[in-house]
């Protein structure tokens, strides 16, 4: 069967601050993203351990690139928006490596909803909803089940809020935006593994996510004043204020998200 990892930056194991993150310099960044392909890869091997035959690809989900392709061993490396939407059907289950909890939750180092500059919350149909919720309801208006996350306690929880039966491996205690307890490397890559091994054999417990189904309400809030833009870049989007626009909808690839 095909399985399919999103990835990102922020919350693999000795990462802690937006200085790691932000940037584009691959340098600053590297380890980091070293850490993240160890991790990716440990998912992959867990997801193999239960599925031998498994084909496993891969979304860098990182805004500004958050692997290095070579160092994926075994899997195909898709940049986020090189991936196409139509090709969701295709996979067995969704897993996230890497993945922070959405703006605003307390304590969670790096938490942040797609722009950790800019955004301030996102809500669709009256829920806040951040990467992970966004992401798994489209795999889930297509039947696939989000099985997995790897990523900080507060990923977690948020991950258990949406999915209760997910399988979930904690690589770090969350204590403050740029603050958080770590295990060791090889310790996340550990639970990793396992726990991606138990996810796949969980697979018929875990029932796809879909719980926001169409008509799709969406409101995006912003730290600053929209920028024209912004604006011109959504035409089907209505002004609120100054920082806030709405987007009501039957289609749900008319949202941000992608």
């Amino acid at each position: 069967m095909n399985y399919l990892i999103l990835t990102d930056l922020e919350r693999v194991a000795g990462i802690d601050s937006f200085r790691q993150t932000r940037t584009t310099d691959n340098e600053v960044k590297g380890p980091a993203m070293k850490q993240l392909a160890r991790e990716v890869n440990a998912c992959a091997q867990g997801i193999r351990q239960a599925d031998p035959l498994a084909v496993v690809d891969v979304i860098d989900g990182h805004g500004s690139g958050g692997l290095f392709p070579e160092d994926l061993a075994d899997s195909r490396y898709i940049r986020f928006k090189e991936f196409r939407l139509e090709s969701m059907p295709q996979y067995a289950a969704l897993l996230f490596v890497g993945q922070h909890a959405m703006a605003g939750t307390i304590d969670a180092p790096l938490c942040h909803t797609y722009s950790s500059l800019h955004v301030q919350y996102y809500r669709l149909n009256d829920v806040f909803i951040g990467e992970f919720g966004a992401f798994a309801n489209w795999a889930g208006l297509h039947g696939v089940p989000t099985i997995f996350l790897a990523g900080d306690d507060k990923a977690a929880l948020e991950a258990q809020l949406f999915v209760p039966p997910i399988e979930t491996a904690v690589t770090k205690q969350g204590k403050g935006m740029e603050a958080a307890e770590h295990l060791e490397p090889d310790e996340a890559c550990r639970l990793i593994r396992d726990g991606a091994a138990r996810a796949v054999r969980r697979i018929a417990e875990i029932p796809p996510f879909a719980r926001f189904q169409p008509p799709f309400v969406f409101e995006a809030r912003y730290y600053e004043p929209l920028k024209p833009e912004t604006i011109r870049s959504r035409p089907n989007a209505r002004l609120l204020d100054e920082r806030t626009y709405r987007i009501e909808t039957t289609d749900y690839r008319e949202l941000p998200f992608f």
